[in-house]
């Protein structure tokens, strides 16, 4: 009994160390990028010695890639929205409020992806040509579905995708642009539901929804 408790006391331990470090790796990579940004910020920032964090990610793009990893399994998840919708006012709805709450939620972490993929993604092609292009081609065959029944006008899915993503995503990466001209104050919580409801009546209503 013992030792199963030191069991999953030490667990707990690394687990709580591993969630400092990413979420101080992802504060820094988004200020600095990867090139700035250094182990020894990433410990200082984390609150732990910089051994501690060779000890669970030997390099920075060892840590570097868990931080994209983990921005995009959110991502993907906030695309459960399409699989167990009925149509695309559902699953399109759901997801725009997904992706929404994400960048209220962890801008940084859209900012992170948003700075490798504007530099050409040096670390993480192979991430964009193999899970990114795979999730992408699924999403847009349900896309296709949805308008080949007749729930939606015929467009391109890959332009919807990239005009969600825009949209989404800017309340992450341009948030301190919204804010100044939010009069220097962050969106309160009436300002992002009314955001959210907009986006989503913009874009379904372009697609003419059913």
């Amino acid at each position: 009994m013992a030792q199963a408790k030191r069991a999953s006391s030490k667990k707990e331990r690394r687990q709580e160390s591993e969630t400092l470090i990413l979420a101080a790796a992802e504060k820094v990579f988004a200020e600095a990028g990867y090139g700035g940004a250094t182990m020894q910020l990433i410990a200082d920032l984390a609150g732990l010695p910089k051994a501690n964090l060779h000890y669970y990610f030997p390099t920075k793009e060892a840590l570097y890639r868990q931080v994209v990893e983990n921005i995009f399994q959110i991502w993907l998840e906030a695309a459960d929205a399409f699989d167990e919708a009925d149509g695309p006012r559902e699953g399109l709805g759901a997801y725009i409020d997904a992706k929404m709450e994400i960048s209220r939620r962890q801008p940084a972490g859209s900012k992170v992806w948003a700075f490798e993929v504007m530099h050409r993604a040096p670390i993480i092609q192979d991430y964009l040509e193999t899970t990114l292009m795979e999730w992408t081609k699924g999403r847009a065959q349900l896309i296709q579905g949805w308008i080949e029944e007749g729930l939606m006008d015929p467009i391109d899915p890959q332009i919807l995708l990239n005009m969600i993503w825009a949209t989404t995503q800017h309340y992450a990466d341009f948030s301190h642009q919204i804010e100044v001209l939010n009069g220097s104050e962050p969106l309160s919580d009436a300002q992002w539901a009314a955001a959210k409801a907009d986006v989503k009546n913009i874009i379904l209503k372009g697609l003419g929804v059913k």
